[in-house]
């Protein structure tokens, strides 16, 4: 096991009806004044946000509203927030929704603490983050993990280009997690949700040399619960049991409990993040639409780890490593396709692509050939150029 500092300072509310503690969490972490930001149709639709406004202002907390937010969060939009936070002299941002409401939540929260840096500057790390509002969350949405991660997510249309930030200051003070309000999502949207929760965990599991099984144990517990309850859940998505064991998932999937010991690859993520980058798709499709193609380009150089994901996610019992590594795989797509995900570029519903765009999303996903990608195979520009093409079907 490798050296590790773990850190996960957000305060978990679930349960049923925790919404109406909004008021109290936010006074309790010194806001006053808090900006709301949300999506739309939903949370208005289901009454949330008004249950939300109405536990702040008995609270004696004021509230300024910023909605808006579309998936695959845009640069364009987290800095009219900032400029409009600023303006309403907010201390506080509360992000009500999934991880697109909160990654712009993360990004307002920096630029509206430092007005004199532009936040894209802060986003590719040319300017160090040294200060930013303190962020709550009101989850509606079980995926992306954002409500007690690290990191955060913008796409910069200008320059058609999605990336991340990682940083101390994106873990939020709060976060509310109430089942309930997860009811009313597409199963579509439920299903990206589960890609996203299972990608989170095997980016960090699929990490050569590694002797860490209380890690791995968590691991695999995870991946099985959700692999589990996913079933359940797009068939009926008010099962309260499957959405809550969904919930929690999501939630350790992404605050580094099941990575920690290891280094991390998120390789997958960067195929992902180039094709929402250039597609508008939906960040677990894109991952899913990969996974399998990645995996079977790699999985040679680490046929162990392979055979024991087989064993211990999938219950394979073949001795043969290649064929529990195969078997694995298989079953994992199978699963994806099961839960109603895409597998290749086809069935994301982009079509076919050219050798040049393919080409383009490699570059992207690359850093223009200038770093490399996964632990168990490095990968550089013509690796991820073949595996794009993999996916080209």
């Amino acid at each position: 096991m490798q050296n590790f500092q773990y850190f996960a300072p957000t305060e978990v509310i679930f349960g049923k009806e925790t919404e109406l503690e909004a008021g109290k969490l936010v006074k309790k972490y010194g806001g006053s004044k808090v900006l709301l930001v949300y999506g739309g149709g939903s949370v208005i639709k289901s009454g949330l946000l008004d249950r939300v406004k109405n536990a702040l202002t008995e609270a004696g907390v004021q509230y300024a509203e910023w909605g808006g937010v579309k998936p695959n969060p845009r640069l364009a939009h987290a800095q009219e927030g900032i400029a409009f936070a600023i303006k309403e002299n907010v201390d506080f941002v509360l992000a009500v929704g999934g991880g697109s409401s909160i990654d712009t939540a993360k990004g307002i929260a920096h630029g509206a603490a430092n007005p004199e840096v532009n936040l894209w500057d802060i986003w590719t790390k040319k300017v160090s983050l040294e200060k930013s509002l303190p962020i709550g969350v009101v989850l509606t949405i079980s995926a992306a993990g954002s409500e007690m991660s690290d990191s955060a997510v913008l796409t910069n249309e200008e320059i058609g280009k999605k990336s991340g930030l990682g940083t101390p200051f994106n873990r939020p003070k709060f976060a509310i997690m109430n089942p309930e309000l997860t009811y009313t999502l597409p199963k579509y949207q439920i299903a990206c949700g589960i890609a996203d929760i299972m990608m989170h965990t095997l980016e960090r599991y699929f990490i050569p040399n590694q002797n860490n099984r209380l890690t791995d144990e968590i691991a695999e517990g995870l991946l099985r619960t959700v692999i589990d309850n996913g079933r359940i859940a797009v068939q009926n998505q008010a099962d309260y049991d499957a959405m809550s064991e969904i919930m929690w998932c999501g939630s350790l999937s992404h605050n580094d409990l099941t990575g920690l010991g290891r280094v991390k690859d998120f390789s997958v993520h960067k195929f992902g993040h180039a094709l929402s980058a250039k597609f508008d798709v939906a960040h677990g499709a894109s991952l899913t639409t990969i996974w399998g193609h990645w995996a079977n380009y790699v999985y040679e150089n680490d046929l162990e780890r392979f055979k024991h994901y087989a064993k211990a996610v999938w219950g394979i019992e073949t001795e043969d490593a290649k064929c529990a590594a195969e078997e694995a795989i298989a079953c994992t797509v199978a699963y994806f396709k099961e839960i109603g995900m895409p597998t290749c570029l086809t069935e994301l519903g982009v079509g076919l692509q050219t050798k040049e765009v393919l080409r383009e999303l490699s570059l992207d996903a690359t850093m223009g050939g200038t770093i490399e990608l996964s632990h168990i195979r490095k990968l550089n520009v013509e690796d991820v150029y073949e595996i794009f093409s993999m996916a080209n079907r």
